[in-house]
Order: structure tokens, then C-alpha cells, then sequence
């Protein structure tokens, strides 16, 4: 089986439920006649771009398109910039509520296909906790997508323990996915800079973050798989290195046990590089083992022809086996769609 750990789908009977329900969530629904575009504004100001086609394509499009592929299942995660994190904490746990029961009602549709990613109400460590036990058990999510800031704040800063503990305790595997709603301005905001470098800039510091706060010291057993290649992480291992070892720690707050590239084999890495040399690099620094397969399906960056990657990258049919199949499995047990509810 060749599974995608990195896949978006905003389920498109979410936006009939959005067209009525939103604004009691603290979001508006946007539609832009005739051209039928549409997208969601929140109440603490953020607008999103409007939804990307393929983002809310229905499902027999989307069968096709992992078809072309060659791939068997999709591990959906909802839009990130989407996740609304500065809402009120009442209407942010509702918000993710219903943005789980709509992935799993899709995910429903085609279960020998998709498993999904439950998003939770950051900065609320609570009742994120609770959000995700509840889609694991009563859902079928089989983890946990998180944007790697919220408002604009490493994830890695806030206290956010209990929901690192419950995630360790259900054996969830946690997607940081990179997020930056408001790319259109700035230095970023031409040329595609924003997906080419602001995104990865993102995740970078939120590893930084986790690292350095001792979240991944605090919980040894906690999974987590970081996008497009873990940022710029594993290629600035040595300059991590260094300024841990040059500044004052303490003085930092840094509580890390280990200097930062003892973490690389830690966490997992998907495959979207786009550079096969760059892919064989990150499989011999961090371990083949910590890689798996990932698309980014729904967006422009998207790798279109993922099994070709791994063949120019020159991975042995073993190595792909573990990449495509036996490292997603690792990072999220009840991929398959098994877990008892």
C-alpha cells in the first residue's frame, strides 16, 4: 500500500454547513459571483485566500487524481490556515469540532482511501486534549494536525503539555504543518516566495521551539512529522549545534538535554523536496527510516509524481517500501482504518 502522510481536503459539505452555520463560530463564508470563488473570514480579523479548486473537489475527482498517483491512501489534513486559532475559546472548540466531524463524515465516503487528521483548538492545551480524544476514539482520526505557530507565536512557547501528554497517550501520530494566512503581504508576498521559502522558515523555527523548550525531552515517545523535508532543520543541524553550545542557555530559557541534531532522528520527515539529490541527503542524515511519503495534494507545490521522485532519488525497492508504506504505519498505527471505536 502506498500512503500519503501529507494530503489536504476541506470537505465541501463544509461549505453548504458554512453558509448557515459559520458566523455563530466567529467566521463568515465570502462568496465572490460569478465566479463562484469563496473563502472564510474570522471575527479577530484573519481572511484567508480564496479555497485553492482542488482543495474542494468532490471525492470521485479526487479518487482519480491519487489514481494518476499511484496512490492508494490519502491521510487528510484540513487547511491549516484555516484552523483559526486567535478565535474565543468557546467558538474555537466548537470551530474544530465541527471541521472533525466533516473530515470524518468524508473520510466516511471512500474509508479503503482516506484517514484524516483531526485539528484541535490551540492555544487551549485542554481542550485540545480533549478535542483530539474524542476524534481518535469516536471519529477514527488517526492524529493530530498542527500549524507551527499560532498568531504568529512558535507553537514550541506556549504551555501546551497536556495536549503533547494526551497525544503521547493515544499513540497519535502529529503533523506540524507551516501556516502564514496573511502571505500576501510583505517580503514574501511575490514570486511564490511564500511556498517556497516563508513556509519552510516557519517550520524551522517551530522545531527550534520544541527543541529548545524541552518538549521533545519531556515526551520521549511523542511522533511528530515535519513538512516539505523538516524546513531547513535538517541542513542547519550544525548551526543549531552551535549557537546551543555558544549561548547563554540559561539565560534563553534553552532546556534541552542534547545538542538540537540529536533530535533529527527523532521526528519524521516527508518527501516533499522536489530535488531528489536534496531527498537522498535528508534519508542519510536523519535515517531512511524517518522518512515517508508525502504530496501536499490540493496545493501548488504539490508533488504531482511522487513515486517518480523516490525513483530519481535512487532508492533501493526496499527503501521505497519503508517510505511509502512501513514508516507512514509507524507514524500513525491505525492508518489503515483498524483502530476499534
Amino acid at each position: 500500500m502506498t500512503i500519503d502522510a501529507h494530503a489536504h481536503y476541506f470537505p465541501p459539505a463544509m461549505l453548504d454547513m458554512l453558509e448557515d452555520e459559520a458566523r455563530q463560530l466567529g467566521v463568515s463564508f465570502v462568496k465572490d459571483a460569478p465566479a463562484c470563488t469563496c473563502a472564510l473570514h474570522f471575527e479577530h480579523g484573519l481572511k484567508l485566500r480564496p479555497f485553492p479548486t482542488l482543495l474542494i473537489e468532490d471525492v470521485a475527482t479526487r479518487l482519480a487524481g491519487m489514481d494518476r498517483q499511484q496512490v492508494d491512501r490519502q491521510v487528510l489534513s484540513a487547511w491549516a490556515d484555516a484552523f483559526g486559532y486567535g478565535l474565543p475559546k468557546d467558538k474555537a472548540v466548537r470551530w474544530h469540532r465541527r471541521l472533525n466531524l466533516a473530515m470524518a463524515d468524508l473520510v466516511a465516503k471512500a474509508p479503503d482511501r482516506f484517514s484524516f487528521l483531526a485539528s484541535v483548538p490551540l492555544p487551549h492545551a485542554a481542550e485540545a486534549a480533549e478535542e483530539l480524544a474524542f476524534a481518535m476514539c469516536q471519529l477514527g482520526a488517526v492524529g493530530a494536525v498542527l500549524c507551527t505557530n499560532i498568531e504568529d507565536v512558535n507553537l514550541g512557547d506556549f504551555p501546551l503539555d497536556d495536549f503533547w501528554s494526551a497525544a503521547a497517550a493515544l499513540d497519535a501520530g502529529v503533523l506540524l504543518h507551516p501556516a502564514a494566512p496573511s502571505q500576501g503581504a510583505g517580503r514574501a508576498g511575490r514570486f511564490g516566495l511564500a511556498q517556497i521559502a516563508q513556509y519552510t522558515y516557519d517550520s524551522t523555527l517551530c522545531i527550534g521551539s520544541l527543541i529548545f523548550t524541552g518538549v521533545l525531552d519531556r515526551f520521549p515517545h511523542l511522533r511528530l512529522l515535519t513538512c516539505h523535508g523538516g524546513g531547513t532543520y535538517p541542513y542547519l543541524a550544525g548551526r543549531f549545534d552551535i549557537m546551543h553550545a555558544r549561548t547563554n542557555r540559561k539565560a534563553m530559557g534553552n532546556v534541552a538535554a542534547q545538542p538540537p541534531s540529536h533530535y533529527l532522528g527523532r521526528m519524521y520527515y516527508d518527501t516533499i523536496l522536489h530535488s531528489p539529490s536534496t531527498l537522498r541527503f535528508l534519508a542519510d542524515e536523519v535515517g531512511i527510516e524517518r522518512v515517508v511519503l508525502g504530496t501536499d495534494y490540493s496545493f501548488p507545490p504539490a508533488d504531482e509524481d511522487p513515486l517518480d521522485t523516490l525513483r530519481r532519488a535512487r532508492f533501493t525497492p526496499t527503501e521505497t517500501a519503508l517510505i511509502t508504506t512501513t514508516n507512514p504505519r509507524r507514524l500513525f498505527p491505525q492508518v489503515d482504518g483498524k483502530r476499534s471505536l
